[in-house]
């Protein structure tokens, strides 16, 4: 038996943040119904797809693991229809402005009338509530106000955005931790709650100790490109050969033997972390003058006789044919289609993908939960 087996879930919610959340409890097993309007969820036709499909792979692996239903909740019988099966439903993932969810006649609190242990997961770029609120949310604009492109980006250059979807990867893992966390609570008292999740605040988090940083002592973290304030060196170096490769020196004890390594072990000028924080030009331009006059067999052979941490810069191609991934089966074909796999490993009761993304209205005709 799957960890989510039972547990039904209704995803309404577009794009990737909001089905994020609904993939992962596929991914466990959990009865999850996508229902989409009847031109689609917009992921579908976002970035790129294989030749002769209309659906991307952002669809097929967002919409995996899911039943698909289109309805138009303009009209009366598809609301009709949406209500009943949110009436058997755990979870409703949806990710409309605050007050469009009121605006169809689906407000938590009527929900409740007939489904008491409902949870209302409520994915929005700002909150339910506050001055943005109402503002169009998308991940670009989280990252820009939270402080994450403000950090990014050489100390020469422009803030920079992430080329990946960070935010609603990290908005998605929120959801489905604070969902299951409610949905726990439903459990034992009967009570179904909001849970309000947003781009903003999730990818906030990941400032760490910024925000006490600068209250403490008005510290403003520079943009440092590959290096971050608490390691140094630390960043990315190119090998004689041609090779990018990826050093970190975040312990003490790390740093001591690296540092050994470069024939500066009792340079005064890197002696403590503070000492490498404030000489961080002199000690990065040793690192770099270092790794350039060696082959990359050269500096990964080096780095592991004294067992400090390196790692190659690998691209896809690369990732595809690395033994460990292979070894791991982080990466799997489902129907035709590569993904990445389930991506916690339980030992009792391990996920599983069970179908990608199916077409749209693929399981119109279907019952569903004896509808």
């Amino acid at each position: 038996m799957d960890a989510l087996s039972g547990l039904r879930v209704i995803d309404m919610a577009t794009v990737v943040a909001g089905p994020g959340t609904g993939k992962y409890f596929a991914d466990f097993g959990a009865d999850v119904v996508k229902v989409e309007a009847p031109d689609g969820d917009p992921v579908r036709r976002m970035g790129w797809t294989a030749e002769g499909q209309i659906d991307s792979f952002f669809w097929k692996i967002l919409g995996r693991g899911k039943r698909c239903i289109t309805l138009d909740l303009k009209k009366s019988a598809d609301l009709d229809r949406m209500k009943q099966l949110i009436d058997q439903a755990d979870l409703l993932i949806e990710n409309m402005r605050p007050g469009k969810l009121e605006a169809l006649n689906l407000a938590p609190e009527l929900l409740w009338k007939s489904n008491p242990k409902l949870v209302v997961l409520r994915v929005t770029g700002f909150g339910q509530n506050g001055p943005y609120s109402q503002k169009p949310g998308f991940a670009t604009i989280a990252e820009a106000m939270s402080g994450y492109s403000d950090l990014t980006g050489e100390p020469d250059g422009a803030p920079q955005l992430p080329p990946i979807a960070v935010t609603d990867e990290v908005t998605a893992l929120v959801g489905a931790f604070a969902a299951m966390a409610a949905i726990r609570h439903a459990e034992r008292t009967g009570e179904g709650q909001v849970v309000d999740v947003n781009l903003l605040e999730s990818v906030f988090q990941l400032m760490g100790p910024l925000p006490a940083a600068f209250a403490e002592s008005g510290y403003l973290q520079p943009r440092l490109g590959s290096g971050i304030p608490y390691s140094v060196p630390r960043g990315t170096y190119l090998c004689s050969d041609g090779v990018w490769v990826a050093i970190s020196t975040s312990a003490e004890t790390v740093a001591a033997r690296v540092l050994g390594l470069l024939g500066v072990a009792e340079d005064i000028r890197f002696t403590t972390f503070q000492d490498r924080s404030n000489n961080r030009t002199d000690l990065e331009k040793i690192m770099k003058s270092w790794v350039a006059a060696r082959s990359s067999a050269e500096v990964f052979a080096r780095f592991e006789e004294v067992d400090a941490a390196i790692a190659p810069i690998l691209n896809m191609e690369e990732i595809s044919q690395d033994p460990h991934y292979q070894f791991r089966e982080s990466l799997i074909d489902v129907d035709g289609v590569r993904m990445q796999n389930v991506v916690a490993r339980l030992s009792k009761t391990p996920g599983r993908i069970r179908f990608a993304g199916r077409p749209l209205g693929a399981d119109n005709d279907s019952e569903i939960w004896g509808l």
